[in-house]
């Protein structure tokens, strides 16, 4: 796939073509053909860059851990890859905006649907202004939009992604949130179920932020100043995730009500300035928003179960997730603790 990165843009956008035909307009798929482009071109071997010399010491060390993080993982289950064996340089802190949208008055999401891949629940963007642009086109059509930044994205295997400078922190926490940013992308690449956004994305965080706790145990030590800075990063993100979770539940019971819609909007405004000292002042709190908070930390408990019924194994756990794929659910299915559930806290070897 490395020989895509020196095509000229016709073919590359044929390719996309092909991955997202139905997705939208030409120019999402012109956007998204040029940006991964741009990215695999402006791509350097990270072994050359570390023996090199040519990066600053301390991301230099970070990026010769890459592969210690791979081999990590590979020994907790997850698939080999050609991915994080180059590295780009981003002026930007964020690698792509993420669009999602949903229903004001309950939890549903627009669904985008690629050919392959199956249903999803969000888009990417390359450029902040177009992403801005199609989240306003979505909200002039009545829906709730959340556009946000993120630092990394995964190509589900069709192009070997690299490690992206907006993936590592400046403070200490940086070698555990590493860690988990290409734990959680190889998970994907080794478990997906086509049109399950939120299944894909809870397991991908589940095993990503367990697995780096482990990683930095092992290689760092416990008792390390990365370990304090990602534990207590993590521990002030799960508190951030329960006031949203804990929102998203109100919500849901005043959308499930028989209030008149200009009381459950009363209510649902009510709801959002107690959650507003939560959040960021650049992104609304809205439907949408509050989704992404579910889509990447539901069945957490139901997850921890199973786990522990194997043994505290992720090669196991991982098999033991297989049975999902065979099984059908609705794209926009209620929770991932009753699909994990259904597997009954069976483990096999």
């Amino acid at each position: 796939m490395r020989a895509l990165a020196k095509l000229p843009l016709a073919p590359w956008l044929a390719v996309v073509l092909f991955l997202l035909t139905g997705c939208g307009t030409l120019d999402y798929l012109a956007q998204a053909a040029n940006g991964q482009k741009d990215f695999m071109d402006r791509a350097q071997d990270i072994d050359m860059l570390v023996a090199n010399r040519h990066l600053e010491p301390k991301r230099r060390a970070l990026l010769g851990q890459v592969r210690v993080i791979k081999a990590f993982g590979e020994r907790h289950g997850l698939v080999p890859t050609k991915n994080y064996e180059k590295y780009v340089r981003l002026d930007r802190p964020e690698a792509v905006w993420v669009v999602s949208a949903s229903e004001p008055l309950r939890f549903r999401s627009k669904v985008w649907s690629f050919p392959i891949i199956g249903a999803i629940t969000y888009v990417g963007w390359f450029d902040a202004k177009e992403a801005r642009r199609a989240g306003a086109g979505l909200a002039e059509a009545g829906w709730d939009v959340d556009v946000r930044p993120a630092g990394a994205y995964s190509t589900l295997g069709w192009f070997a992604d690299p490690v992206l400078s907006s993936m590592i922190p400046e403070g200490k926490e940086a070698a555990g949130a590493l860690a988990e940013i290409i734990l959680h992308e190889s998970l994907h690449a080794t478990f997906y179920v086509n049109g399950q956004s939120r299944l894909n994305e809870s397991v991908a965080s589940f095993v990503g932020r367990r697995l780096a706790i482990v990683y930095l145990t092992e290689t760092v030590g416990a008792d390390s100043g990365e370990m304090r800075a990602y534990v207590d990063g993590e521990a002030a993100g799960e508190r951030r995730r329960d006031k949203f979770r804990a929102g998203y539940d109100e919500l849901e019971r005043v959308y499930a009500s028989k209030l008149p819609d200009a009381d459950k909007l009363a209510e649902k405004r009510r709801i959002i300035e107690a959650l507003r000292p939560y959040g960021r002042a650049s992104r609304p709190i809205n439907n949408a928003m509050l989704i992404q908070y579910k889509t990447y930390n539901s069945g957490m408990k139901e997850q921890e179960a199973l786990l522990a019924a194997c043994g505290g194994s992720y090669p196991r756990y991982i098999r033991a997730l297989e049975p999902l794929k065979a099984m059908r659910f609705p794209v926009q299915y209620p929770e991932v603790g009753e699909m994990i559930a259904r597997l009954g806290n069976r483990c096999g070897p």
